[in-house]
């Protein structure tokens, strides 16, 4: 299944931290990744996300704006808008 793409904007990125905002239509997609640096996620809008992992699992993320979580390094996943409007998260990856 095909999907749209985030879109990504890099807002900061130097020797500590990168900051970047997702931008999500309705039912865009990360596409598969692996993170490599600790992370920190602040929902900008309201997001309803499907996360699909590697093993074939599938899970569901609710977040109101404002509601921030963290990961550590190495999750890999494929974030998808599973809500009807843009959904926008800002996440700060610690280098």
């Amino acid at each position: 299944m095909s999907r749209a793409q985030a879109e990504a904007s890099v807002l900061v990125d130097d020797a500590r931290v990168r900051v970047t905002r997702f931008d999500f239509a309705p039912g865009a997609e990360t596409g598969w990744h692996r993170h490599g640096h600790d992370y920190v996620i602040v929902a900008v809008t309201d997001c309803a996300m499907r996360i699909e992992q590697p093993d074939g699992g599938v899970g569901q993320a609710r977040f109101k704006a404002g509601e921030s979580y963290r990961r550590d390094k190495g999750v890999e996943h494929n974030v998808i808008n599973d809500g009807p409007e843009t959904m926008r998260f800002v996440e700060v990856e610690l280098k």
